[in-house]
């Protein structure tokens, strides 16, 4: 899996026009083969500070998506931030759930009856 992220700041004047273009583009991306998750965020101590999230089957499936024209589209919105926008891929080789969880609780709750 990969996940990308981007992370930017966009001037106030500009910020209706972006989450225009980015709602409408992930919105899209949403349904393409390979992605699982794609995300926006609003900060909440800046409300000029939007992220986008996506997490992806494959690095395949990525690329596809970066030759895209709503990729194009997202570009020309981080070219509107006042600030170097912080763009990552970052590859996920194992992920887990709850049971991560419930097994460090296990230990615990047995760390507990032994006396630790």
């Amino acid at each position: 899996m990969i996940h990308a992220t981007i992370r930017m700041v966009i001037p106030p004047n500009k910020r209706a026009e972006a989450q225009r273009i980015l709602i409408s583009v992930m919105e899209r991306t949403r349904f393409i083969p390979g992605c699982i998750r794609c995300c926006m965020y609003q900060g909440l101590n800046d409300r000029n500070v939007i992220m986008i999230d996506q997490l992806w089957q494959s690095s395949e499936d990525l690329e596809c998506h970066l030759r895209s024209e709503d990729y194009l589209k997202m570009l020309l919105v981080v070219e509107m931030a006042t600030e170097q926008p912080d763009i990552r891929f970052d590859t996920i080789l194992s992920s887990a759930g709850v049971d991560t969880i419930e097994k460090a609780r296990k230990v615990l709750r047995t760390k507990k009856a032994d006396g630790f």
